[in-house]
């Protein structure tokens, strides 16, 4: 039996607390939604596979708030086992003792991930004990639990018997070690009673887990006849359990005792919140333990029923989402294997919000995903710094130079203004029926695709031209306003991603809380009333030097021996190309033959993943539309400060791609003292202008 705890816990650093509604208990009036995260085995510290598992049950749970439902979202550690008294035995400490420790380390690392769950459970909880051992005695009772003698390859790792098809070389697939033979008397569940009902139910409920790549794995299992389960571990071999409550010379084999967490937490069979969540239970996992969470728990559930006199489906969960696996380096993420990722490290460096989105937007659900740390730094540069930083900086920047900061009464709006506005509206619903099929990445594209086209609209709007013309006042109002309650639904929408970006975000714009709007109540009429008064805002994601992330990275993997540092010679070819000496003279002819042109910035954006390059469409008269044109100069202009400038750009300049973006020309500019400018005429001249 568990013994005292609660000494080895400690709390995490402080951080600011991220106010969310307050709970609601008891109440049917709004719909439930209940999410479990999987119970994560004590054997090792967390890592980034543990964090993704829990930050989108978080992100789940806080949509799902938005949408108006009363949620319960619970995690929790798995305790009992072999490995974790194997662990303890090294350790040299009691496997109580190790399993506090342990526990305490995913306990304290939610909270710094900015996740907020109702419930944290442990399977060493005296009244999951109590629990594991009712349900165990129902169903013994009813007759689908015997003793019987089995042999079999055991995986310590895996804590099951494989079967000789699931051995590759010999070994365990997941552990690259080859599985113990073992021979014994064990208690037995009846499984394959219940492989019928099982599959009846999966077909009839399309949605029973998704994607539906893993419903398929699951009645490809399904096809083969399924054995029975071993549910115990023999005394003589295993202490560290819970003891059968119809046999003391045995303990319960893991699965059977993890699982029922979910109906612990929960207060079964008679507990007020039972009732209320369990109709609603959402379970999430990765890949890896499809086979206990897709055909063991729903046919212990299906039994369970049975013991009890109800219909067969009446306990089966309503959902089981399935995610991929983030693959560092060579192969997925393993502790095993030992290439793990430890969240906080990179949360730390980047800020938890960017840790966060980088997941959810870079992860396609279901699949697998390439984890580096220069990916995250060009996300983070791509889509924070430059297109909702940049966003909310321009705005509200413009909103305090050319209105004092008060939000105006918008007169009269416009055809593009009104299409803003639908465009926003039409981006809840996606965004809304994205998040709720569990396909995050396409939600946060969503909203990336309302960002960027109100980014457009700064340009086509030239808001810097309309506070030059007292005529233009009304629709200069109307520009500034449709941008500012377009940023009040963009904050709502981020919020379960990036609660504490929005918090911030509603703050300075006068906003209620986001998770107190909901997304009811984003409306044509927009969130924030005229007359409110806006400061200048705040930086919300400075971009990254990712030159020096490159360098760090590469000084990591050459001190780990995976990679060869550059040679000296190397890095000084990276610099750059030696540079081309100007011809003594050259002929008029041969000037005659480059094509200079004036043209105009119509929009300017940062290149993702370069430091010194901004992408501009530029307005050089021609019938084929704007051009675009990569610039070295973005460490020397803000985009926003080049929109509506006229430059030099050089027209007959054979194309190059530069970081993926094709350019069809070159802007010109003098350079000296550490300084670059671009060249520009001293008036305004029609874009195409010759330049001579």
């Amino acid at each position: 039996m568990p013994g005292p705890r609660g000494v080895l816990e400690q709390k995490p650093p402080a951080r600011p607390a991220i106010p969310r509604p307050a709970a609601r208990t008891g109440t049917t009036m709004n719909p439930s939604f209940y999410i479990t995260t999987p119970i994560y085995y004590v054997n090792a510290e967390p890592h980034l596979g543990h964090a993704f598992s829990t930050i989108v049950c978080d992100v789940a749970a806080r949509f799902h708030r938005l949408m108006g439902y009363d949620v319960r979202f619970q995690t929790g550690t798995d305790e009992h086992g072999d490995k974790i008294a194997e662990a303890a035995e090294k350790a040299g400490i009691l496997p109580q003792e190790y399993a506090d420790r342990v526990s305490g380390m995913f306990r304290g690392l939610w909270p710094r991930l900015n996740i907020a769950n109702d419930h944290f459970i442990r399977t060493t909880d005296p009244e999951h004990v109590a629990t594991v051992r009712q349900i165990l005695q129902k169903v013994h009772d009813a007759g689908d639990i015997y003793l019987g003698q089995y042999g079999g390859h055991y995986c310590v790792g895996c804590e099951r018997f494989l079967t000789e098809k699931e051995l590759v070389d010999g070994k365990c697939p997941d552990h690259q070690k080859p599985p113990v033979w073992i021979e014994e008397e064990n208690y037995f569940f009846r499984m394959g009673s219940y492989q019928q009902a099982l599959i009846d139910h999966i077909q009839a409920n399309p949605d029973f887990i998704r994607p539906e790549r893993y419903k398929n794995e699951v009645l490809a299992f399904l096809r083969e006849p399924l054995e029975d389960l071993c549910i115990s571990r023999p005394k003589s071999r295993l202490t560290w359990g819970i003891e059968l409550p119809f046999d003391d010379r045995f303990v319960t084999y893991v699965w059977f005792d993890a699982l029922i967490n979910y109906l612990t937490g929960l207060g079964y069979p008679e507990g007020p919140l039972f009732g209320q969540y369990w109709p609603a239970a959402q379970h999430l996992i990765a890949k890896d333990i499809l086979k206990p969470h897709g055909i063991y728990w729903p046919t212990m559930l299906m039994s369970l029923a049975k013991a009890e006199g109800k219909p067969q489906d009446a306990y089966l969960y309503r959902r089981l989402n399935v995610h991929g696996y983030w693959n560092v380096g060579a192969g997925k993420m393993s502790k095993s294997l030992g290439n793990v990722v430890k969240p906080l490290d990179l949360a730390e460096i980047y800020g938890v919000d960017p840790f966060r989105y980088f997941l959810l937007r870079e992860m396609t659900f279901g699949l697998d995903a390439a984890f580096s740390e220069d990916l995250l730094v060009e996300r983070y540069n791509a889509d924070l710094a430059n297109d909702l930083g940049n966003l909310f900086s321009r705005v509200l920047n413009m909103l305090s130079q050319y209105r004092g900061g008060v939000v105006p009464e918008p007169l009269s709006p416009a055809e593009d203004a009104r299409e803003l506005r639908r465009l926003a509206m039409k981006t809840v619903e996606d965004y809304a029926r994205q998040m709720r099929a569990f396909q995050f990445h396409q939600a946060l594209q969503a909203v990336w695709h309302l960002i960027g086209e109100a980014n457009r609209f700064v340009v086509h709007s030239e808001p810097w031209t309309l506070a030059k013309d007292p005529a233009q006042s009304a629709r200069l109002d109307l520009v500034l306003s449709t941008l500012v309650q377009t940023l009040g639904d963009v904050t709502v929408m981020i919020s379960p991603v990036l609660p504490e970006t929005a918090g911030r975000m509603a703050e300075h714009l006068g906003m209620e809380l986001p998770e107190l709007i909901g997304l009811e109540r984003l409306e044509l009429t927009g969130l924030i009333p005229a007359g409110t008064r806006i400061a200048k805002p705040p930086a919300l994601f400075p971009r990254i030097d990712t030159d020096k992330v490159k360098a760090k990275a590469e000084k990591a993997e050459a001190k780990a021996g995976h990679k060869a540092a550059p040679a000296p010679a190397a890095k000084e070819k990276k610099k750059g190309k030696a540079p081309i000496e100007p011809a003594a003279e050259l002929a008029y002819e041969e000037f005659a033959r480059v094509d200079l042109k004036l043209g105009k910035v119509l929009e300017a954006v940062r290149v993702e993943g370069a430091d010194r390059l901004l992408k501009l469409s530029v307005d050089l008269g021609e019938a084929s539309g704007p051009r675009t044109i990569v610039a070295g100069i973005a460490q020397h202009y803000a985009p926003e400060d080049l929109l509506g400038r006229q430059v030099v750009v050089v027209a007959n300049l054979k194309p190059v791609v530069l970081k993926g973006v094709e350019s069809r020309g070159m802007v010109l500019a003098a350079v000296g003292d550490d300084k670059v400018r671009v060249v520009a005429p001293d008036l305004a001249l029609p874009p195409g202008s010759k330049v001579r």
